[in-house]
């Protein structure tokens, strides 16, 4: 049962794999550059399993540690976590013992795959969740692993390399906007997003465009999914 669903699981993550070997290597380069071995980057990988936030993190270590600047960066960073989770909770209800896990590891691109793929009918559902989050969150050790061996070994010119993940969420983005067959949800996280960066400026924006969205779904959430049932 396990092995057949992680066979079938497997396929579906393929566009992951690319994905994070690349991100990987590039956090995992960044990490060397700062001067923190293979250790840092599979710990990392395996601990914090927080994509961009992991390049965050790598300039908190080499800052003077601010617990509250830490735990507000954190929490700017990764606020729309909250969307998923919420987005997830019936879907994660008969899991059991691998409901924790599959909390831990929701990322951006497993919520992705997640939201747009079901099990086949012979394949247990469960176990074909859990090893699309455990799939991918190898390809992510790997691509740091690699990466930070690689810069131990050559020499890189990281600047710029951070930018390898902003790339990622256009993708994404681009993905769930031709697959959607509504538009609103989308076009409302821009217009909200955009308005707080003007009135609260880029370091302070992302709390408050979360909460804007937030209340901006939550109000037009009866009208959203009558307009998806059409």
């Amino acid at each position: 049962m396990k092995r057949n669903a992680l066979k079938t699981a497997f396929p579906y993550t393929l566009p992951v794999l690319m994905g994070y070997l690349f991100l990987g290597i590039a956090f995992g380069v960044l990490l060397h550059s700062k001067g923190f071995n293979a250790a840092w980057a599979f710990m990392m990988s395996l601990l914090i399993y927080a994509g961009s936030m992991q390049f965050v993190a790598i300039n908190l270590l080499v800052s003077p540690f601010q617990l509250a600047a830490a735990f507000f960066i954190t929490l700017m960073v990764n606020a729309r976590h909250l969307f998923y989770g919420l987005s997830m909770l019936d879907r994660f209800k008969a899991l059991g013992k691998l409901k924790p896990y599959m909390m831990f590891s929701l990322t951006d691109e497993t919520f992705s795959l997640l939201s747009s793929v079901k099990a086949p009918d012979h394949v247990n559902p469960k176990w074909f969740m859990f090893f699309i989050a455990l799939l991918n969150q190898g390809y992510w050790i790997a691509g740091s692993l690699i990466g930070n061996i690689a810069g131990s070994l050559i020499s890189f010119n990281s600047t710029g390399i951070d930018f390898a993940m902003t790339a990622l969420f256009i993708v994404i983005f681009v993905e769930q906007w031709e697959q959607a067959k509504n538009h609103v949800p989308a076009m409302l996280g821009i217009v909200i997003t955009a308005l707080c960066l003007i009135l609260f400026g880029a370091d302070r924006f992302i709390l408050f465009a979360m909460a804007g969205i937030l209340v901006s779904l939550s109000l037009l959430r009866g009208k959203l999914h009558a307009k998806e049932s059409e």
